[in-house]
């Protein structure tokens, strides 16, 4: 029998997008036959019709409209030259990797065997069907220039060599803000470029388009200064080439403002610096080893500015703090190029994000406590979450402006949210804490190091700097299984509690003074502390440790228990609470209580609501509070809905800074829409809940355990709220990743501990 589908079914199964809107593209069912000839024959000939009769319909029925072509031929791969295209496609396939992360474009890798410039364009050019953009990498020059110049004009969607443009771009933003800390005029400083190559030309050429004069500049090459009148000069150094008595690099150095290198490491020397004129400002971008070492440029000039390529030292010039959100711009107002006033739009909106107030989780994702516009911060930091907010649409108003957006966006407020969701701008929240953890990496107790996954965690760990890792249990045991898994952990901490007599009776003692009015006798405490989820927990106790894992191999309250004894809860805390951070495409959200409570009464949730809310803010969000509930602000009675919105007001009256609202049915609490039209009194309303508190932990439980498996989101946790020191509990079975996701959290806690 055939099967009959509606056209409109049929096309709704294939519309990613409308003219205007940005829609993230669902997961389309396929588990019917009715779902495969939605997916396939027979519906898949209906936007195949709609495209025919208008091509345009491309961008609203398939991916066209969010794909990217990272497209090599391997002639100019990073400093190794031409490596092929086949040792170039890691390159490619990491490039990928950063266009999803930052800017939730998807991306294909494509490497052509193939160095003839003019076949290399008919290549590419006849891919423009499939793809949104094209961003080109790591083609030698000076062919780039003719392959990107080309296809810019006969191509009609947007083009870029990364490796000329985006460097050009962010050391672009970097120069305007470091003229303006030394109070000097583009107009008139005096530049010096060391390289010729595609990367440096193009930065020579935008530094141009910003103000700098042609006669201001000099440009060498690795046989000195390119003049005029040497012989054989091709057309593109021709057309930077000087007629001035200049002939080595410390002749052009003497009296320079400013020094752009795109050459090789260590070709510039500390008497080289001394030539410049005051205030200079070195751009030395080669890598790994910029042209002059750091750490002597600093010392040849106090009243030096420098930036880099390398992450290790301020002013990291990185070609992700454009290319992703000038593509995300530029595909979104479905730009037909990225034209030289788009990057002059994204090198200025750089430029001034950087004088803007630095966010706390900007300070804390790089260990500093006060990041701010000066000559050490030139320009953001890769992980700053405005970027994409900021320069996206200012490149998307520039291809506006200039005539070559075809989707011209209206409403720029809707924009910027449409682009958090996007990307999931919060999915970034492990990646800042495990790159704050690295930054002063503390000593974690691993009660269970007799398991393979704990190891192999602690190697993760250690290897990346996340954490230093002690090992608890039986020495033979840990280095044979160590052994058989291939791991390396030379040099980690391995503690057998048995075989620390002094350290048991001292821990023994502790636990006695603390415990012994609560029925505790010493031969009991004697006997618990040679447990180690109590040996581990005193070492936290005691100073030994700076945080303390475990709960993989056994049971939440067996684990909880020891930590609760030997630590217990912070000054001012009556109790406990877990909570799991859930991360999903849309965002995190953090759930509580899963894990302790029962069946907390509403004076109990109200200290629940605030251990929590403490949390969401220790992840650097704000809190955006509902109280879930079967009922919707009372339209139905019983015990829970009772208790829920009797716990909301109570928590309304102790926490009045909190945005708090209930009680709610959880579908309520997470669809606006609804809200607006049924109870518009919310206080919800725009503001994307991102923390659910559960009547009691069977539901909690419940709703986390559902949304992993049937969900595909992400659980992190449990997190221990309350403790006095850091104490964090692993799922039964928790994976790898998980675990580091928690050492991480662990190490995070301990700092602000210290801090504190």
């Amino acid at each position: 029998m055939a099967i009959k589908i509606r056209k409109e079914d049929a096309l709704n199964y294939h519309t990613q997008g409308s003219p205007g809107k940005i829609e993230v593209i669902p997961t389309k069912p396929l588990s019917s036959q009715l779902d495969l000839a939605l997916a396939y024959s027979p519906g898949v000939a209906e936007p195949c019709k709609e495209i025919h009769q208008d091509v345009e319909n491309v961008y609203k029925y398939t991916a066209k409209g969010n794909l990217v072509a990272v497209i090599s031929n391997g002639t100019a791969v990073l400093g190794l030259g031409d490596i092929g295209p086949e040792a170039g496609k890691p390159v490619m396939e990491g490039k990928g990797v950063l266009f999803k992360k930052f800017a939730g474009i998807d991306v294909f890798d494509i490497e052509i065997n193939e160095k003839d410039p003019k076949k290399l364009i008919e290549i590419i050019r006849s891919l423009e069907p499939t793809f949104g953009g094209v961003n080109l990498e790591d083609i030698k020059a000076p062919e780039c220039f003719e392959i990107e110049q080309t296809l810019k004009k006969e191509m009609n969607i947007p083009v870029m060599h990364d490796d000329q443009h985006g460097t050009a771009i962010i050391s672009g933003a970097a120069l305007l803000n470091a003229l303006e800390i030394v109070e000097k005029d583009i107009t008139k400083i005096k530049l010096v470029v060391n390289g010729a190559g595609a990367s440096a030309v193009s930065c020579t050429r935008f530094y141009m388009s910003l103000g700098v004069k042609r006669e201001n500049l000099v440009m060498c090459d690795k046989e000195g200064v390119i003049r005029q009148d040497r012989p054989e000069l091709d057309e593109i150094k021709q057309e930077f080439a000087t007629d001035r008595d200049i002939h080595t690099l410390s002749d052009a150095l003497t009296g320079a403002d400013v020094f752009l290198g795109l050459s090789a490491g260590n070709v510039v020397s500390q008497d080289q610096m001394k030539l410049m004129a005051s205030d200079p400002i070195v751009f030395a971008l080669a890598n790994p080893d910029p042209e002059i070492p750091y750490e002597l440029a600093v010392s040849a000039r106090e009243d030096l500015i420098m930036a880099t390529g390398r992450s290790d030292h301020p002013n990291q010039v990185n070609n992700v703090l454009g290319f992703p959100y000038i593509f995300r711009g530029a595909l979104d107002v479905r730009a037909t190029a990225i034209n030289e006033e788009m990057k002059l739009a994204a090198a200025k909106a750089i430029a001034k994000l950087a004088k803007e107030p630095v966010p706390d989780i900007v300070n804390k994702a790089y260990g500093e406590s006060k990041l701010g516009f000066g000559r050490l911060y030139l320009i953001p930091k890769p992980l700053d979450p405005r970027l994409i907010t900021t320069i996206a649409p200012a490149v998307a108003k520039a291809a506006i402006e200039t005539g070559v957006a075809k989707n011209p966006i209206t409403d720029w407020d809707a924009y910027e949210l449409e682009l958090q969701e996007r990307i999931g701008i919060d999915q970034r929240l492990m990646s800042v804490v495990i790159a704050r953890a690295k930054k002063d990496p503390k000593r974690v107790v691993f009660a269970e190091a007799d398991n393979r996954k704990i190891l192999k965690a602690a190697q993760t760990v250690r290897d990346e700097k996340i954490a230093i890792p002690i090992l608890l249990g039986n020495k033979e045991r840990i280095l044979t299984l160590i052994e058989e898994n291939s791991l390396d952990l030379q040099g980690v901490t391995i503690i057998d509690p048995m075989e620390e007599g002094k350290t048991l009776s001292q821990f023994a003692d502790i636990l006695y003074k603390k415990r012994m009015r609560k029925g505790m006798t010493h031969g009991d405490a004697a006997r618990l502390v040679t447990q180690r989820n109590y040996f581990g927990a005193m070492m936290v106790e005691t100073g030994m440790a700076d945080a303390f894992i475990s709960g993989l191999t056994r049971d939440y309250p067996k684990t909880i228990l020891p930590s609760l004894h030997s630590i217990g809860v912070k000054n001012g805390t009556k109790r406990v609470a877990g909570m799991y951070i859930m991360n999903t495409d849309k965002g995190p959200y953090f759930f509580a209580d899963a894990t302790v409570n029962l069946n907390p009464t509403a004076e109990e949730l109200v200290e629940i609501i605030g251990l929590t809310a403490d949390a969401v803010r220790f992840f650097n969000m704000e809190p955006r509070i509902a109280m879930l509930s079967y009922s919707n602000f009372g339209s139905a009675k019983g015990e829970i809905a009772e208790k829920m919105a009797k716990a909301t007001a109570l928590a309304k009256a102790k926490y009045p800074e909190l945005i708090i609202e209930g009680e709610m049915q959880a579908n309520v609490a997470l669809n606006d829409e609804i809200q607006k039209e049924v109870y518009p009194f919310s206080n919800l309303i725009g503001k994307r809940v991102n923390t659910l508190i559960f009547p009691d932990l069977s539901s909690g439980n419940i709703a986390y355990k559902l949304m992993a498996e049937l969900g595909n989101a992400e659980a992190i946790g449990p997190i221990l709220l309350g403790m006095d020191k850091p104490v964090h509990i692993l799922q039964l079975g928790s994976s790898i990743r998980e675990i580091v996701n928690m050492v991480a959290i662990a190490v995070v806690d301990a700092q602000t501990l210290g801090q504190s």
